[in-house]
C-alpha cells in the first residue's frame, strides 16, 4: 500500500508520500491522547470560535481545494469547489449549533435532587476516511467531535495524501491546538494496531461494506465505540409524472453526479410500467450526449460531460461487474466502455438484471443507471426493500400523499419523496442492514462519540 497521487486521467503516479512508521504511530497516539484534556477543558464556546475559523479557511481556498482532488480521484472542478463549500457550511452549522446541542439537559426526577445528562467528550476518535469525498467525508466526522472536546486521528485514503495534507494544514492555519487533529498516513496494520489501543477511544469509517465489517470486528473485540458508513443501492421510485423528459434527466443527473461514486446515489430506478419505455428511451439519449472531460476543465458544469473514475482498479472492477450482468441476462444499452489506458468509463444505462441473480444484490459504484419496470406500488415497495443495504431512498409522485405512503415503508435510514436526497449540514445521514450503523450531520451526530453523563444532585 502506497500513499500516492495517481492521475486517473492518465494512470500516472505523480508523486509518492512515505507511509508511518510504528514510531510515528506512537508519536501521534501520545500526542492526540495528551491533547484531548487541555481540548475537552477548553470550554465549547472558545472550542466554536475555532471551528467557525476552519470553515472561513475552507470557503477561502475551495478552488485550490478543488483543484487538488480533481488531480487526485477525477472529481470535476465544479463539484470539488462546490464540496469544499458544503464542507465550510458543515464546519460552520456545528461552530453555530454545536453549545446548543451539548448543552446540559435537565430530565425530570422522582428522586430527591437534580439530575442532569452533562454531554462530554470521551478523548481521542480514530477516522478511517474514503476517495470519493475527501473534505466532506472528514468535515462531517471532524466538526461535530472538535466542538465535543474529542481529538482526532484521521486516516485518509491512499490515493488522497495531498488533500489530507491540505485538511491539516486549514486546521493547523485556524488555531486547532497540536494533537488535537493529527493526519497520519497510516497502514491497514496501523488501524487494527490503533483500534486496539486504550488510547482511542471510538472508530469511524466510510467505506465498503468489506472494510466495515473488518472495522467493526475489531471495535467490537476491543470494546470501542464505532459509527459504519458503509455501502449502498438505493432505490429511486417513479410512480407518475406529467413530463417524463424531466424526470428521466433528474434521476440522470442525480445518478451521475460524482461519475456515480457515492454512497446513496440512486442505484436503482423503479419506474411504473406506463412510463418506464419512455424513461429509458430518455436515459440513453442522455448517456449518449455525454463526452469524456479533463476534470480540471470542468469548472463551470459537468451537462454532457463526464469524469474518469476514482482510479483505473476502480474502473476495471466496475467493467467486470457489468460483464457479469450481461452473462446473468441484463441489457446494457448503450456505454459500459472502459478506455484502454485510463479510468474512464462511459455512463451505462442497464436493464433485465433479474431480481435473484448475484448482480441484482450488488452495488454499482460509478456511472450506471440500472432500470426496473413494475406494475404496481406494491411491487414497487416490496422490489426497493429487496436489498441487501439500506442506505436511502426516494419516492417519485405527483400525488404526495401516494409518495409518501410507500417512502414511510423504505427500510432505509433517509427517505425522501419528490426529491432525490434531503441535504444539508443539518441533515442527518446514514442507513440500516449492511450500510451500516451511526448517524452523522444534524444534531444526531453530536450523540455518538458522547459521554451523556447521568449528574445527580441530592438536595
Amino acid at each position: 500500500m502506497t500513499y500516492r497521487v495517481q492521475t486517473p486521467m492518465t494512470d500516472e503516479v505523480i508523486e509518492t508520500f512515505p507511509t508511518a512508521t510504528a514510531e510515528d504511530i506512537e508519536h501521534v497516539l501520545a500526542e492526540a491522547h495528551s491533547a484531548a484534556k487541555s481540548w475537552g477543558a477548553l470550554g465549547i464556546e472558545k472550542r466554536a470560535e475555532i471551528v467557525a475559523k476552519i470553515a472561513e479557511l475552507f470557503d477561502a481556498r475551495k478552488h485550490d481545494l478543488g483543484a487538488i482532488i480533481a488531480e487526485e480521484m477525477g472529481k470535476p472542478l465544479a463539484e470539488g469547489i462546490e464540496e469544499a463549500e458544503f464542507s465550510a457550511d458543515i464546519f460552520k452549522y456545528y461552530a453555530d449549533n454545536g453549545p446548543s446541542f451539548a448543552a446540559d439537559e435537565e430530565i425530570p426526577t422522582n428522586s430527591a435532587g437534580k439530575a442532569v445528562i452533562r454531554r462530554l467528550p470521551i478523548a481521542t476518535l480514530l477516522g478511517v476516511m474514503p476517495w470519493n469525498f475527501p473534505y466532506y467525508q472528514v468535515a462531517r466526522f471532524a466538526a461535530p467531535n472538535l466542538m465535543l472536546g474529542n481529538t482526532i486521528i484521521l486516516k485518509h485514503a491512499e490515493i488522497c495524501p495531498r488533500s489530507a495534507l491540505a485538511i491539516q494544514q486549514i486546521l493547523n492555519d485556524a488555531g486547532v491546538p497540536q494533537g488535537v487533529y493529527n493526519n497520519v498516513f497510516a497502514s491497514h496494520d496501523h488501524i487494527a494496531e490503533m483500534i486496539a489501543d486504550p488510547r482511542i477511544q471510538g472508530v469511524s469509517l466510510t467505506g465498503s461494506e468489506r472494510a466495515g465489517a473488518i472495522i467493526g470486528e475489531q471495535a467490537g473485540k476491543n470494546l470501542k465505540k464505532a459509527v459504519l458508513e458503509l455501502g449502498g443501492s438505493d432505490p429511486y421510485i417513479v410512480l407518475d409524472t406529467k413530463d417524463v423528459k424531466a424526470a428521466a434527466k433528474l434521476a440522470w443527473e442525480t445518478r451521475m453526479y460524482n461519475t456515480g461514486q457515492a454512497c446513496n446515489s440512486n442505484k436503482r430506478l423503479i419506474v411504473m410500467d406506463d412510463i418506464y419505455d419512455e424513461f429509458v428511451v430518455e436515459l440513453v439519449a442522455l448517456a449518449q450526449q455525454m463526452k469524456p472531460a479533463d476534470p480540471m476543465q470542468l469548472a463551470e458544469s459537468t451537462e454532457n460531460s463526464y469524469a474518469p473514475l476514482s482510479s483505473r482498479s476502480a474502473a476495471e472492477g466496475l467493467a467486470e461487474q457489468l460483464k457479469n450482468a450481461v452473462q446473468e441476462g441484463a441489457t446494457v444499452h448503450v456505454g459500459g466502455e472502459l478506455a484502454e489506458d485510463s479510468a474512464y468509463f462511459s455512463p451505462a444505462v442497464v436493464t433485465g438484471i433479474e431480481r435473484g441473480s448475484g448482480s441484482y444484490y450488488e452495488e454499482f459504484f460509478g456511472p450506471i443507471a440500472v432500470v426496473n419496470k413494475v406494475s404496481s406500488d406494491e411491487e414497487a415497495l416490496e422490489l426497493a426493500n429487496d436489498s441487501q443495504f439500506g442506505l436511502g431512498g426516494a419516492v417519485f409522485s405527483e400525488d404526495k400523499a401516494r409518495a409518501e405512503k410507500i417512502a414511510r415503508q423504505l427500510d432505509v435510514g433517509m427517505s425522501n419523496v419528490n426529491t432525490p436526497a434531503g441535504e444539508g449540514a443539518e441533515i442527518p445521514f446514514g442507513g440500516v442492514k449492511r450500510s451500516g450503523f451511526g448517524r452523522e450531520l444534524g444534531p444526531l451526530a453530536m450523540d455518538e462519540f458522547v459521554n451523556k453523563q447521568m449528574y445527580f444532585v441530592a438536595d
